[in-house]
């Protein structure tokens, strides 16, 4: 069967540098860091005191308040996200085929803000007397099945829940299912809402965090001083569409995406392995699927977390995948200025991506001061680029050794 063309004709986001596309694309050619102090909750419970939060959030301006006091906020900024995309595309619902609509959004840890409180609630007044919304609200494929509701898709509905990869995963899953002739449109990408006590904390325990809560020194990917990752949150979501859809309705066409390669290390909970033989195996496995040489790789938004093993091992990654090649791609993590929004990450990037191809325009590496010898690709430090941009590569990388890359590509006929 002849494989159809997919391209990405919407695109929606929302974190800590934007509320909407616009403004983040803007924040991060000025390179802004969206890294602060805490206020979801009591800093003073955690020692980690700075995240990516989203700013001046006011979900009223946004959702019915009745409609929004039954969804967690990981489901808001997915939805909200959601809306902008699907509104940028064009598309309107009476006059698609709903049933070949879809939706895959992933998030890596759903509701726990939801699960925390109803927790302290049932403690005090008893576990019968959780909300009665509880449930719909913590489990992690509601963002993906409210936006269904909300956008009318009727189409396959689906959470790939593969922790920090599983924004991408989505965006691959949906990709493979149009070009396979399964949906004609999808709605894909992530969202996450864990900056709470006990995600914070757990992470914190872990090690994973960043403690240092200078925000100017916290994320900093591929930086000899890095020590963790900066917790970010948020949603980005792209609304992909097969192109002779798309052409027949005068869709603006962003760019083509053209592959999507997954794997796992199958090594450890949550190190990745230390010669990134599995990202480069995702990366490898992408540009096979997309018909791509090494040399035709413009840029990788890179997964780029600022802990010392993953940026050590992506950049291994990326020289196994790209051989002599890696020299001459821009990479850059963009991290830096969202923070690591784990299940959304993929989306919010892949959305970065889109933008990067369209306007030809390189994201910086924010906050490098300190160059590591171990991580030695051109990272892009501090300073944007104007630059075509014909192929860019997205890299998320989760615990449980899940890898996965996807590839967007100039749009011709």
């Amino acid at each position: 069967m002849m494989k159809r063309r997919v391209v990405v004709t919407g695109i929606g986001a929302i974190n800590a540098i934007g509320h909407n596309v616009e403004e983040t694309w803007k924040s991060i050619k000025d390179g802004v860091c969206g890294i602060g102090e805490i206020t979801n909750y009591d800093n003073s419970l955690t020692k980690v005191k700075i995240a990516g939060e989203v700013k001046d959030f006011n979900v009223a301006d946004y959702l019915d308040k009745k409609a929004a006091r039954k969804m967690d906020r990981f489901t808001q900024f997915g939805v909200i996200a959601a809306r902008e995309a699907f509104k940028d595309s064009g598309l309107e619902i009476d006059k698609i085929n709903a049933d070949r609509f879809g939706v895959a959004v992933s998030s890596g840890i759903g509701g726990i803000g939801t699960i925390e409180k109803d927790h302290s609630k049932a403690l005090q007044k008893g576990y019968d007397r959780v909300s009665p919304f509880f449930v719909p609200m913590a489990i992690t494929n509601l963002a993906a099945g409210n936006i269904a509701i909300d956008l009318g898709a009727k189409g396959m509905c689906t959470c790939p829940v593969t922790a920090c990869a599983g924004g991408t995963n989505a965006i691959g899953d949906a990709f493979r299912n149009i070009r396979d002739g399964y949906q004609d449109i999808m709605v894909a990408g992530g969202a996450e809402a864990s900056i709470t006590p006990l995600g914070v904390g757990g992470f914190t325990s872990m090690k994973a965090l960043c403690d240092n809560n200078d925000p100017a020194r916290a994320s900093i990917p591929f930086d000899a001083d890095r020590s963790g990752f900066v917790m970010g949150e948020g949603a980005g979501i792209l609304v992909l569409e097969e192109l002779e859809h798309a052409k027949a309705r005068g869709a603006h066409i962003y760019c083509e995406m053209v592959g999507y390669g997954a794997s796992c290390d199958a090594y450890h909970i949550t190190a990745p392995l230390s010669d990134g033989s599995g990202g480069a195996k995702a990366m490898v496995n992408a540009l096979e699927d997309a018909g791509l040489k090494p040399e035709d790789v413009t840029y990788i938004n890179a997964h780029g977390t600022s802990t010392p093993l993953n940026d050590k091992g992506e950049t291994l990654a990326i020289k196994a995948a790209l051989g002599e090649a890696a020299k001459n791609v821009a990479v850059s993590s963009t991290k830096g200025n969202t923070g690591h929004c784990l299940g959304a990450a993929g989306g919010i990037e892949g959305v970065i991506c889109v933008k990067a191809v369209e306007e030809g325009y390189i994201p910086a590496t924010i906050n490098y001061q300190n160059p590591d010898p171990e991580c030695d690709l051109d990272i892009v430090p501090n300073v944007g680029r104007e630059q075509e941009v014909n192929v860019a590569m997205s890299n998320s990388l989760g615990f449980g050794g899940h890898n996965a890359t996807i590839v967007f590509k100039k749009y011709g006929e």
